[in-house]
């Protein structure tokens, strides 16, 4: 009975999505921690993390099990380039802007999924409280 809700495509997707804001939020964490490192180099998730989810979307035509196969992970950020001497790429700010739209996307994608939620509750108890 609740298995459509929680099989939908749209929940699992915000669901996949919210995995991965987490993930970047380890990450954002862990470069802001290793900023004086020397020689630290700044992770993120992997850059092909929304070309598979795109992908597999498209490959299985909005199937309910299409984004169950993918997962993600974490990178070296080979973009980034070393701000100081010692090799260390890791940009304070820019880390700090990454972490707050970080957690505007992270608060959306809560949402859905909390949407998704509410309405099983409110067909199961008929009130919308």
């Amino acid at each position: 009975m609740i298995d459509p809700v929680f099989q939908s495509t749209n929940y699992q997707l915000a669901s996949k999505l919210l995995d991965a804001a987490a993930l970047r939020q380890q990450a954002i964490a862990a470069n802001i921690a290793n900023a004086d490192t020397p020689g630290y180099r700044r992770v993120d998730l992997a850059p092909d993390f929304g070309a598979q989810l795109k992908a597999s979307l498209a490959r299985q035509g909005g199937a309910r099990d299409a984004v169950a196969t993918v997962k993600a992970t974490l990178a070296e950020d080979s973009h980034a380039r070393s701000v100081r001497p010692d090799g260390n790429s890791v940009d304070v700010e820019h880390e700090l802007i990454a972490m707050n739209r970080n957690a505007v996307e992270y608060e959306f994608l809560s949402e859905v999924v909390t949407r998704n939620i509410k309405q099983l509750k409110l067909a199961i108890t008929g009130r919308n409280v």
